[in-house]
């Protein structure tokens, strides 16, 4: 069950409810919304067409394996989050605001050259799997650019990012 927060400003809670676009926002550690996911990547198919961007099918697999990958690994890069990153965008990490289309990807997260679009999606649900499988992991070191999350954060933001891409492909 997804956990309410108890806004205490009425326009807020009239614009969310009213607002068709905006959802509580869901974690990929919640039961039925990693169920969503699974079988969105499902449905997704080599000849799934983009409805923005640049990537194919594929080398969207092959680039939401890296986040997740991330929080898996749970290691510890030695360097704190860019503060200045941090103060404008963390927020918009894991809150119930869909991202806009065609937001800047880091190079390391590029995907230059096409990739095997079964492979890549065998690999990137055995990832989310395993993600799953952590959820009630304490413990979570961070992210190497926007710093600490919590738990139920860290949730959140690969839910997103998941759920950004597979919109892009019309799932």
């Amino acid at each position: 069950m997804h956990a309410l927060k108890i806004i205490n400003k009425k326009k807020y809670c009239k614009f969310h409810l009213e607002n068709p676009y905006l959802e509580l926002m869901k974690s990929i550690f919640d039961e039925s919304t990693y169920q969503e996911i699974v079988d969105r990547l499902h449905k997704i198919s080599p000849a799934s067409e983009k409805l923005w961007g640049k990537m194919s099918v594929a080398q969207m697999a092959w680039h939401c394996q890296i986040p997740i990958k991330l929080a898996i690994k749970n290691k510890k890069y030695g360097k704190r989050g860019n503060l200045l990153i941090g103060w404008f965008f963390k927020k918009s990490m894991y809150n119930d605001k869909p991202w806009r289309k065609n937001l800047p990807t880091l190079p390391k997260a590029r995907a230059n050259e096409e990739k095997e679009f079964e492979v890549e999606v065998k690999i990137l649900l055995e990832l989310v799997d395993e993600l799953y499988s952590l959820r009630d992991r304490k413990d979570w070191n961070p992210h190497p650019i926007f710093g600490n999350f919590t738990p139920e954060q860290w949730g959140k933001l690969e839910y997103k990012h998941l759920d950004h891409h597979l919109r892009q492909f019309g799932v």
